[in-house]
Formats: structure tokens, sequence, C-alpha cells
């Protein structure tokens, strides 16, 4: 049985989620249940999580572009699914709710990877609508590139339907308590330009372009040293997340960070004293 309550040979829907690799290291997962606008019933979430996983444990892949097709990110998990669960009481066999299940040793929530905290950097291309737990996987990116129509919002306030995707743990950390608690507690929409203003979102581009920005980003990051960009990343969350103090989080950017100074840091400066990259240019292959 997978966590979502479905046999794993049981597929209704095989393309729900498409997953594309590059050989120079970039993944794009996309949602494709333009039926629902994406939202994501159990055996989906299930498909996200081994996307994602497969993302991790793929060393030839550097930098993950999470997307949702047919001009929508994601409105959720799938409340025409939530609708059944009393259905259970006369044999219901369909999706359940996971209940903080773990997929080789991480997190796994109802719509599959939402609490993990995904190990390689990660950006959101997000189109249309990103509500309740669409929100809740948007959060997942380091970066959300966000098309000018573009709307996050906390939807599942009207149906009382709780965020227990990581959307009251990730958001304050990414827009602050208080403007967190606006979206969380009214669960109004907040549009791409507010959203940029808020830190929500991180660039916004025309209507359509949200995934070929995601991928120029991707480009970009795949140049770099990959050891040093990990631990810078790494170190951030951490700081976030797990530390149990200020001194705690600059020794473990510490302990961290000087692991790559002989891998990388030396080669790079050599390049540097050679004359690459002066006056802060990115014009040259970042790749030590």
């Amino acid at each position: 049985m997978s966590s979502s309550g479905y046999p794993l040979s049981f597929d209704k829907e095989p393309n729900a989620v498409q997953v594309g690799k590059t050989a120079d290291g970039i993944t794009t997962i996309t949602m494709n249940r333009q039926h629902r606008r994406n939202a994501v019933d159990g055996p989906t979430g299930k498909k996200l999580t081994d996307a994602l996983l497969d993302f991790e444990n793929d060393s030839s892949q550097k930098v993950c572009i999470f997307y949702g097709a047919n001009g929508t990110f994601c409105a959720g998990f799938d409340l025409h699914e939530v609708a059944k669960f009393e259905e259970k009481k006369a044999g219901y066999t369909g999706p359940r709710i996971a209940e903080n299940e773990r997929v080789e040793g991480r997190n796994i929530g109802p719509i599959g990877p939402s609490r993990m905290q995904i190990r390689k950097p990660i950006i959101s291309a997000v189109s249309g609508y990103a509500v309740a737990g669409g929100l809740e996987l948007s959060l997942l990116g380091d970066i959300r590139v966000a098309e000018e129509d573009a709307i996050f919002g906390v939807f599942c306030r009207r149906w009382g339907v709780p965020l227990i995707d990581g959307g009251t743990v990730r958001l304050q950390a990414i827009v602050g308590l208080g403007r967190a608690l606006d979206m969380i507690l009214t669960g109004r929409g907040v549009g791409a330009k507010e959203a940029l203003t808020m830190g929500l979102a991180n660039r916004i581009v025309p209507k359509g372009q949200a995934l070929s920005e995601a991928t120029k980003i991707a480009r970009q990051l795949i140049t770099f040293p990959q050891g040093c960009m990990n631990v810078d990343r790494t170190s951030c969350y951490y700081a976030v997340y797990n530390a149990t103090s200020f001194e705690d989080a600059l020794s473990f950017e510490y302990d961290n960070g000087i692991k790559v100074i002989d891998s990388e840091s030396v080669k790079g400066a050599a390049r540097f004293s050679k004359g690459a990259g002066r006056h802060g240019k990115f014009d040259f292959e970042g790749k030590l």
C-alpha cells in the first residue's frame, strides 16, 4: 500500500505528474490534473513524493523546477476526495489523509512532499492559482517565480480545511508572522505584485513565462560550484528552522562551510586571481 491508501498498482492517472530531466542537471516536475486544476489526491501526492526523492537521489541532477501545467500551479488537496471520506463507513477504499508517515526517513504530508525539506535547490514556477495546499507546495521552492496574474491564498479557510502541509511553518518564515497571519486568518487572495512586496514571490513575469524564467534561473545555478552553493543553502535553512541559538547557527555555518574551502574555494580564488569574474561579472563558466 502507498501512503495515500491506494495499492501501488492502482493508477487511474498515469500522467498526473510528469518528470523531465536534462543532461546538464535540471529536473522539471509538472503537476498535470487539468480537470481538477492540479489539485492533489492521494496517488498524485505519492507520485510527487517519489519524483522529488528521485531528484534528490540522482547525482546527475542539480536543480529542480516545480510547475503546474495548463495555467494553474495547484488548487490544493482534492476536496472531491475529502468529501468522500465519510464513505469509508460503507467500504470506501480511496485516498486518505496521511498521518505523519515517513518514506526514506522523511515526513510525508497529505499532498505528498509538502513537509519535506528538499536537499537541493528547487524553484517554483507559479501560474494561475497557488492556493490552500497549492500554496503550501509552492513554499517548497527556494525561489518562487510568479506570473503577473498569479494568486496565492489560503482558500481552504472557507471550508474548514486546516493547513497541515507546512503552511503555518513555512509561510511565516518567508513573509513574517504578521503577513502570514493576515493570509491565514482571512483566506484572502494575494496577487503577484503584493506577493512580491512581501517576499512571497521573488520575481514577476508576464503570463505564460514562469516556466521559461525558472529555467533561466536554473541554468544559472547549475554553472556555480555546487558544494559551496548547497552548503550555504543548507545553512540558511538550519538557521531558520533548526538552530537552538544564534551561536548554534553560526557554528553550523562555519563547521559546514569550511568543508568546501579545499574542494572549491581555493580553485575559485585562483581563477579570480587570473582575471575571471572581475567587477562582479557572472558571464563566465562558474564550474570548477
